[in-house]
């Protein structure tokens, strides 16, 4: 069983979030978070999923691996919300989080996650997307909701694990946890991978 065979490995998670760290740990794995200062700038013109993989990929480009132990595994993840092909990320204020928040209500977008696997084989990059459908949310409860949790740290300005995924989402298609900020099962088979 993989969760066996990473017992051999020294496991590194390049994330500041705390659902990321939450997931992981569901997941049974032992880590140790690494603290990576990279600006989040890509080259113009990547589709949004290029722009997840290449996030993700850039968070790990700066490790030195000859100062880790050999048998390190190192995983970072970057999260975006896309609505009518625009890139909805962290909103830099209170305002910006309530206009992502009008933006979509009612409407349908795809959260996208890229996920970067750093191991002794090398690197491995792969992307999960989930639709998100919300209902017609009113200002009154967008204004509670930003106000009461100030999700200034999350991309499109939500959790779906607070107040506005409980009473606000008509669906999710595809998986929970990607919506959370980490698509648990892709990174399962990614370390599957690194460990074989």
């Amino acid at each position: 069983m993989l969760l066996d065979k990473l017992q051999n490995f020294h496991l590194y998670l390049a994330s500041q979030s705390p659902r990321r760290k939450e997931l992981l740990q569901g997941m049974g794995i032992h880590f140790e978070i690494l603290s990576t200062h990279v600006p989040e700038v890509y080259p113009a013109g990547l589709q949004p999923e290029e722009i997840v993989e290449y996030l993700s990929h850039l968070k790990l480009s700066t490790i030195q691996q000859d100062k880790y132990p050999d048998n390190s595994i190192f995983i970072a993840c970057d999260t975006i919300v896309v609505l009518h092909n625009q890139i909805l990320g962290k909103p830099k204020s209170k305002e910006e989080a309530v206009t992502m928040l009008q933006n979509l209500s009612g409407e349908e977008h795809t959260v996208m996650s890229g996920v970067t696997v750093l191991s002794p084989k090398g690197f491995q990059t792969a992307h999960r997307n989930t639709t998100v459908k919300f209902r017609t949310i009113s200002d009154e409860e967008i204004h509670y909701y930003v106000n009461q949790y100030a999700p200034l740290d999350k991309a499109g300005a939500y959790g779906v694990q607070e107040w506005i995924g409980y009473v606000g989402i008509d669906y999710i298609e595809g998986s929970y946890y990607n919506v959370m900020g980490l698509p648990t099962k892709l990174l399962w088979e990614m370390l599957e991978k690194a460990v074989q």
